[in-house]
């Protein structure tokens, strides 16, 4: 397996994919949908994400189907596509832990902005 880079974008769609299969217009509603609608995807970029996720062995292909004539392939993710998003969600728990200890942290004041004479 190669090395991933977790976008936002490939962890949403990830998301999708953990608990059911999907087709294509599932998954870009379903993206809008947990990311409260801050995430809209292009076919384009879903597509490239999913070759991506394929590649990974996160998602798999998961049968097809004709629906008003036309083709409606599914995906679904993998027991490790399925870790894979345990930990990235479990990273960005740490994360947002750590932001938030910076952000209660009271502000200096007087202090000269980076890169500020």
């Amino acid at each position: 397996m190669t090395s991933f880079k977790m976008t936002q974008q490939a962890y949403l769609i990830l998301l999708t994919l953990v608990q059911e299969r999907q087709h294509g217009y599932g998954v870009i509603k379903q993206v809008a949908e947990i990311s409260g609608g801050e995430v809209r995807l292009a076919a384009g970029t879903l597509y490239g994400n999913l070759d991506r996720l394929l590649a990974a062995a996160f998602v798999v292909a998961d049968g097809e189907e004709i629906v008003d004539g036309r083709l409606r392939r599914y995906y679904r993710a993998t027991d490790l596509g399925a870790q894979a998003a345990q930990t990235e969600t479990e990273n960005l728990a740490r994360l947002a832990a750590r932001a938030q200890r910076v952000l209660d942290r009271p502000r200096a004041l007087g202090r000269p902005a980076l890169g500020g004479a």
